[in-house]
């Protein structure tokens, strides 16, 4: 165990995290915000990833369940659910869209259930679908489409480093089944190029969003930059985003460090091969958390006050995955610290032990 995390156990750690996601779980297989809040899908694969981790199989396929019956016809799902129900349709956004795909993808490294995968890839295929048809030719995709499914012209530097990530655990879900991921390759390889040479591409319609952290580390954590390039990336905003023995601000401008980036960033700093700062921004985000062991949205260092008073299942959520990362304690624990090259081709028989 780490000297960073004080003593805690690690299993607990774990376990109180879940318990507090599987507490918020809908019967149906939804898991909002919190009690009585709502959810959007991007979390709340984030928050069945977590269950998978802690062990919790039956109900992160319930959670993924869930999410394939409210599947739209085009591929696509809404912004807002409460109570399991669809209540905004103004947009869909492509990020949402994609994360089944790594969700799916983690869910086969936790339990090597290939049957689950065989289950979902149609629901996972019609995503990539909508998602792969919102790129332009320039590489990037743009961030959502409307009502009236126009794609909304932009793109954001963290949504297409999260489809990035998506795309690939696609791919790899798709060769696992021996299906022909071509026009998926050439979408990861074209929107790879458009995040590291055409910064153009991004932020074209409103002001830029450099001073948020995740535009920062999330093509790090999302595989976009090789590991020396990754490195200097985070060296070079890392005073700009991290407060010691704190974590990481949500945007650069704003004393307000957030459990969920903070952890992401861990995450990050393990596939930039960076251990050391990785363990001991994880060790600091233990004193953020409530008498029962769930994590609150972050700390306001200048008011000295939690804020919001909120614990979200998608900050338990990026708790676990972090610990996961770190400790190695799943097989899906390199998810993150992965990267697909252009002649890597998956054998499907390697996954039928």
């Amino acid at each position: 165990m780490s000297h960073a995390l004080m003593g805690e156990s690690v299993a607990n750690l774990v376990a109180e995290s879940c318990e507090y996601i599987l507490a918020n779980q809908l019967a149906d297989g939804s898991i909002p915000w919190f009690e009585g809040g709502h959810l959007d899908p991007w979390d709340h694969i984030e928050a069945a990833m977590a269950l998978s981790v802690g062990g919790y199989k039956k109900e992160a396929e319930l959670a993924y369940r869930w999410l394939r019956d409210q599947q739209l016809e085009d591929g696509s799902w809404g912004i807002r659910y409460e109570q399991g129900v669809l209540v905004d349709t103004s947009r869909r956004e492509t990020n949402f869209c994609a994360y089944i795909a790594t969700g799916i993808w983690h869910h086969f490294k936790v339990t090597h259930d290939f049957g689950f995968v065989e289950a979902m890839w149609p629901c996972v295929q019609r995503a990539l679908d909508f998602v792969v048809a919102q790129q332009s030719g320039f590489g990037e995709i743009s961030w959502a489409v409307n009502e009236q499914s126009e794609p909304l012209d932009d793109a954001l530097v963290t949504g297409c480093s999260s489809i990035y990530k998506s795309l690939e655990c696609g791919i790899r879900l798709g060769e696992l089944l021996a299906e022909n991921c071509g026009d998926y390759r050439s979408a990861y390889f074209a929107l790879g190029d458009a995040l590291r040479y055409r910064p153009e591409r991004f932020d074209r319609n409103w002001e830029s969003k450099a001073r948020f952290s995740m535009d920062w580390f999330y093509p790090v954590l999302c595989g976009v930059y090789d590991k020396p390039t990754a490195k200097e990336r985070i060296a070079a905003r890392w005073d700009e985003f991290v407060v010691d023995g704190i974590g990481c601000r949500c945007v650069a401008d704003e004393p307000w460090a957030t459990v969920a980036e903070s952890c992401e960033l861990v995450m990050a700093l393990h596939a930039a091969g960076l251990t050391e700062q990785a363990e001991q921004l994880l060790g600091w985000l233990l004193q953020w958390r409530d008498d029962d062991g769930v994590h609150w949205t972050g700390w306001q260092f200048v008011d000295k006050a939690y804020w919001p008073l909120e614990k979200p299942t998608w900050t338990a959520a990026a708790f676990v995955l972090a610990l996961d990362t770190t400790y190695q304690l799943t097989d899906a624990s390199v998810l993150f610290c992965s990267t697909l090259s252009s002649n890597e081709h998956l054998s499907p028989l390697e996954y039928h032990e």
